[in-house]
C-alpha cells in the first residue's frame, strides 16, 4: 500500500511538473520552431545579438520580423526590461556615496530612457534598413515615450543622490526637442545632456568614450552606465558597472 501511493504522488507530481514547464514556455510567446533565420532559431539569434556574438548587423532578418514584433510588444520585452532595471537599483542602492555630490550615472536616450517603437512599428520592427530622414522626421515631432523600467530607475537614482547624465548619438541641433521630449516623459534634474556634434565623423562608440573620459576629467565618477547598445557602454571609462537594455531591433557600433 505504501508503495502504491509514494508511486501515486510520484506520478502527480510529474504531471504537475509538466504542466508548470508547458505553461512558463507558452507563456514567454517564444517563435514557432520554424521560425528561423539562417538556419538559426529567431530565439537564438536574439539571444546572441544581445551577447554581442552577431555583431555589424544591418536589419533584422526578415525571417525573424513577426518574432522580434512579437517579443518587442509582448511580455518578454517588459519582463527583461524589468529584470536589467531590478539589478541596476539594487546595485544603486547598495552603493556608499562620498557625499561630494560628484556620482553619476549614464543614460543613452532612445531605446533606454525613450522608446521609439511608435516608429519602428512603421518600419518593420527592424526589418526594413535604418532610414535616417524618417527616423529623424519622428525624433523632431519629439513624443517618444518613456520605457517605464528606465525612468523609475531614474527617479530611485534622484532619491539617492545619485546624479543622471543623458549621453546621446542624437545631434545637437536636437538639443530643444530632446530636452523637451525628456520633461514630458517625466524624466527631469538632470546634470548634463550631452549631444553629438552635427557632422561629427566617428563611431558611437568613440564619441561616447570621449565624452565619459570628459566627465571623469572634470571629476566626476561614473557610477553606472546604462544602454541598449554595446557601442553605449564599451570603451574605458565604461563606469563602475554597466547595464545593457534589450534591442533586437538595431544595431549601432
Amino acid at each position: 500500500m505504501a508503495t502504491a501511493r509514494l508511486l501515486l504522488l510520484l506520478t502527480v507530481a510529474a504531471a504537475a511538473g509538466s504542466c508548470c514547464f508547458g505553461e512558463e514556455t507558452m507563456g514567454y510567446g517564444e517563435e514557432p520552431a520554424a521560425a528561423k533565420a539562417g538556419g538559426v532559431a529567431c530565439g537564438s539569434w536574439r539571444l546572441a545579438v544581445e551577447a554581442h556574438n552577431i555583431i555589424g548587423w544591418k536589419a533584422v532578418p526578415a525571417d525573424c520580423a513577426d518574432y522580434v514584433a512579437r517579443y518587442m510588444t509582448g511580455d518578454r520585452y517588459q519582463r527583461d526590461s524589468d529584470v536589467v532595471i531590478n539589478e541596476a537599483v539594487a546595485y544603486a542602492e547598495s552603493l556608499k556615496l562620498s557625499g561630494k555630490g560628484k556620482e553619476i550615472w549614464v543614460f543613452d536616450v532612445d531605446e533606454t530612457a525613450l522608446s521609439t517603437l511608435p516608429y519602428q512599428a512603421n518600419h518593420g520592427y527592424g526589418v526594413q534598413p535604418y532610414d535616417s530622414t524618417s527616423f529623424l522626421q519622428y525624433v523632431a515631432q519629439g513624443t517618444a515615450p518613456a520605457l517605464q523600467p528606465t525612468l523609475r530607475l531614474y527617479r530611485r537614482l534622484l532619491q539617492l543622490g545619485i546624479k543622471p547624465v543623458f549621453l546621446t548619438d542624437r545631434t545637437g541641433d536636437q538639443r530643444a526637442v530632446t530636452a523637451h521630449n525628456l520633461v514630458q516623459q517625466g524624466y527631469c534634474s538632470w546634470e548634463k545632456l550631452l549631444l553629438q556634434p552635427v557632422g561629427l565623423q566617428t563611431s558611437t562608440q568613440a564619441f561616447k568614450t570621449g565624452e565619459r573620459q570628459k566627465l571623469v576629467s572634470a571629476g566626476y565618477v561614473i557610477v553606472g552606465n546604462i544602454g541598449d547598445q554595446w557601442s553605449d557602454i564599451l570603451g574605458s571609462p565604461e563606469g563602475c558597472r554597466t547595464f545593457k537594455f534589450p534591442n533586437p531591433m538595431y544595431y549601432v557600433d
